[in-house]
């Protein structure tokens, strides 16, 4: 059973998840940027929370939001990679993304917000909801 604390911490990642989904799609088919191989892997992990976040809400099952904790914990180093090599240039992901380079930044606002600083940013969200709900089952 979710209690309200929970619920609310879930109903957080869950609208960060459908904001970061949606946002991911108007880039790509409404702005027609074409995502690299890291920015796949940053969606699948992405696109399923919206639904096992909000099949936890409807269920009222905090059991069900456990996968997405892990599909989110698994976003960050991926996310945070990502983001590297398009502001350190330390790494060398060009022989893995192919056709789009990884480096390829599409938007650049203050000079450090990017796509892949978006998916950090949602990821990281969502775990810390996930987790502050963790937080107030044991209160």
């Amino acid at each position: 059973m979710l209690n309200k604390r929970m619920e609310t911490f879930f109903m957080i990642a869950w609208g960060q998840a459908l904001i970061a989904t949606l946002g991911s799609l108007f880039f790509s088919e409404i702005m027609h940027f074409i995502p690299c191989k890291l920015c796949w892997i940053q969606r699948i992990l992405m696109y399923p929370l919206v639904i096992i976040y909000g099949t936890a809400i409807v269920k009222k099952n905090a059991q069900i939001a456990i996968p997405g904790l892990i599909l989110a914990v698994l976003g960050i180093p991926i996310a945070a990679y990502h983001y590297m090599t398009q502001k350190l240039d330390v790494t060398d992901t060009d022989s893995f993304c192919g056709v789009v380079p990884c480096t390829t930044e599409y938007i650049n606002y203050f000079g450090f917000i990017t796509i892949p600083f978006l998916s950090l940013m949602a990821f990281t969200i969502i775990v810390t909801a996930h987790l502050l709900s963790l937080k107030g089952k044991r209160s």
